[in-house]
């Protein structure tokens, strides 16, 4: 069987991405501020008995505020049907920090905001880039996650919340 150099590298990069990229099953027991700077362990919201919405934003991104306005117009509708709770972890570094609040109460999101300026908690969960969106069940487990965001994705997050219900 003859494969070109194309074809090889090609192969070599999802072989390698396959087993370089890290899974997790629970969340990391690592601790974050929130926007009052009270520290909150993010494993307690795996254990707290709901399905959660993780979603890692920056005030600088588009597409992050893109998508947390567009969850938010579901948000009510989404915690009464399914009781979710959704985290909005900002990776905004401390420059930036000070911006957070501001556009939090501006957009009128009402998420719980947390800080990971240092990005400890995006890197345990290899977030490279915002957004980046992970559903958490209710026994704390990871069971599904989106990177970037898309007009509709939120329709998506849904489908994938619906399974969670029992």
């Amino acid at each position: 069987m003859k494969y070109t150099y194309t074809t090889l590298v090609a192969l070599l990069a999802i072989v390698t991405l396959a087993f370089t990229q890290k899974k997790y099953s629970d969340l990391p027991s690592i601790q974050l501020k929130d926007m009052d700077g009270k520290m909150v362990n993010i494993s307690d919201y795996g254990a707290n008995g709901k399905i959660t919405v993780i979603s890692f934003w920056a005030t600088w991104c588009g597409p992050c505020i893109k998508e947390l306005d567009n969850i938010n117009e579901h948000y009510d509708e989404w915690v009464d049907k399914y009781g979710i709770e959704y985290i909005a972890v900002t990776v905004d570094d401390s420059r930036n920090i000070p911006k957070v609040k501001p556009l939090v109460n501006g957009k009128g999101w009402p998420y719980t905001i947390l800080l990971d300026e240092n990005k400890d908690l995006a890197r345990a969960l290899n977030v490279s880039n915002p957004p980046m969106t992970f559903l958490v069940d209710q026994n704390g487990k990871i069971v599904y996650q989106h990177v970037g965001y898309t007009e509709g994705a939120e329709f998506q997050l849904e489908d994938e919340i619906k399974k969670l219900v029992k």
